[in-house]
């Protein structure tokens, strides 16, 4: 545990407002001020703050920001479309730049802004204010390779629409990938307008922000990881969840239900109906908080629920609850439980669940995998498909269900993939690899895990270090430099710097100091040097 009393470290997080990011932004929070010395603060659009149900935020502070939608949210304007993104982007920055004042104001300056990459105007904010910034991408390494290599036009300009127009070899994937393995904002004609933009502007910026981070951990990804550390200087920090699920104890927090959720879950009727059930007996089947099934969809996933025999429980939305065969519900009555929202991850732990059919949307994956369950995957749209893809062919914890022609995932095919997944010959296979996985999940963010390491390096690298000006200014950025970078102390310094390397600025400013390697903030505050590295 760091201890950062001697210089309070406040850092502002802020996701972009879909649980899908509130999730994983939120708990990055908990788990950096779970150490001494440093405050966080999550803010959230008022929409959100208004219509969550009461949050269990611990040791986080929360604020609101506007994002032109207060009283509807992205809904009432169409949702996560190009006219809630322009609502956004115009009222976001001068919101968030309140904040950030206040905070000043109040006596306690954000030091460092860790945005979620959707919200790339974030930035300039943050500067405004003198302080450093993060980007946050909350996709899948591999995801941020593919849009890294779209973004540098290795990838032709969507919508490719034939195998030969892919390049056969990718740096920095660990698997060929075919159309269907793309996300699928690279291959749909009709994609939904802004939406390609809003993920190609995640990278906007990336070259000048002081940390780039990434919702996965380097075992998972280690090639993927790699190439965006050579590309972005990024670190993997997941993944992401309450650590009473993680195993390691680092926060102390017991408290299963933390965070900030827009819908509520049905949490002791869930655990009752696990409870009655055999070990690894359940399916457990969720497309998350956005993906919306047709009509035909929904019918062939119920009944290839009901055909393959296991219990299961069923995440239908409220909005979605019309979609089901009719009398489904009455039919299904003692195999299965239909509810309109569940704690996935205490449901994942429960030792009943057998095996999670999921649209596999980047948090779902990854909670699957940290928590030992075996996956049917049923991609939908988005990153879906590639992390559908990493399941099957890279992780082998699980299985695809193959559309038709129509694109739609049959019934048949979908009993077939819970059986074989659940009772066929691989099936221990399955859970044996995903247990593995989970305990290297476990590992990564536990003392001295990678993850856990990439974490202190964020914090360490954040905090001001202050030096007093009656030491020779080379002796400190020596000393500083010997216990950040060997290599850099290498490098002297003149023995007396020339005053005009140390005028004071309005905003830090960058310096190369020694080593091309290693970039530095060096500015003057009162009567402290002040160097941050970046």
């Amino acid at each position: 545990m760091v201890n950062y009393s001697s210089h309070r470290l406040h850092i502002l997080v802020l996701p972009y407002p879909s649980q899908g990011h509130i999730n994983p932004l939120f708990q990055f929070a908990r788990r950096l001020a779970g150490h001494t010395g440093v405050r966080c603060t999550v803010a959230v659009t008022r929409f959100v703050a208004s219509s969550a149900r009461p949050a269990t935020t611990g040791s986080v502070h929360v604020a609101v920001f506007s994002d032109g939608c207060d009283d509807v949210g992205p809904e009432g304007v169409g949702g996560h479309r190009r006219p809630y993104f322009d609502r956004l982007s115009s009222a976001g920055p001068e919101s968030v730049d309140w904040i950030l004042r206040s905070e000043s104001e109040l006596g306690r300056p954000v030091h460092v802004v860790v945005y979620d990459a959707f919200l790339p105007w974030a930035q300039g904010v943050a500067r405004r204010h003198g302080a450093a910034c993060a980007a946050f991408l909350t996709q899948a390494c591999a995801v941020d390779v593919l849009y890294t290599h779209l973004r540098a036009s290795r990838i032709p300009h969507p919508p490719v629409l034939r195998e030969e127009e892919l390049p056969e070899v990718m740096a920095g994937l660990a698997t060929r990938l075919e159309l269907t393995d793309l996300p699928t904002f690279m291959v749909d004609k009709n994609r939904p307008p802004g939406l390609l933009e809003l993920l190609m502007n995640q990278f906007a910026g990336l070259d000048t922000v002081d940390h780039v981070l990434v919702n996965s951990f380097h075992d998972l990804e280690p090639q993927e990881a790699d190439y965006l550390a050579t590309t972005w200087g990024a670190k993997t920090v997941g993944p992401t969840m309450p650590s009473v699920y993680l195993g390691n104890g680092l926060l102390d927090d017991d408290d299963a239900s933390s965070g900030i959720h827009l819908q509520t879950p049905m949490t002791s009727e869930c655990k009752a109906w696990l409870d009655d059930h055999p070990v690894l007996s359940v399916v457990y089947v969720s497309f998350g908080s956005i993906a919306s099934l047709t009509s035909e969809q929904m019918a062939e996933v119920a009944e290839g629920l009901y055909r393959s025999g296991k219990p299961f429980l069923w995440v239908v939305r409220s909005t979605e609850t019309t979609k089901l065969p009719a009398n489904f519900t009455k039919r299904a009555k003692g195999r299965g439980l239909i509810v309109p929202w569940c704690p996935q991850l205490e449901v994942l732990a429960h030792p009943s669940v057998g095996c999670f059919v999921t649209h596999c949307g980047w948090n779902s994956t990854l909670e699957a995998i940290s928590s030992g369950v075996p996956i049917v995957a049923m991609p939908h749209w988005s990153d879906q498909p590639t992390n559908a893809k990493y399941v099957q062919d890279v992780w082998h914890v699980g299985v695809r269900v193959p559309p038709d022609s129509e694109g739609v995932m049959r019934r048949e095919e979908i009993e077939m993939c819970i059986r074989h997944v659940m009772e066929g010959k691989m099936c221990k296979e399955f859970k044996t690899r995903a247990l593995e996985w989970s305990k290297k999940a476990k590992k990564a963010m536990s003392k001295g895990g990678s993850s856990d390491v990439n974490i202190l390096d964020f914090l360490s690298n954040s905090a001001r270090l202050d030096f007093q000006m009656s030491r020779a200014p080379s002796q400190q950025i020596s000393s500083f430099a010997q216990r950040a970078e060997p290599e850099l102390a290498r490098e002297r310094l003149p023995s007396r710097a020339e005053p005009s390397f140390f005028q004071a600025f309005h905003k830090p400013s960058r310096a190369w100091l020694g080593s091309a390697r290693f970039h530095l903030y060096v500015y003057t505050h009162a009567s402290h040097v002040i160097i941050r590295e970046i």
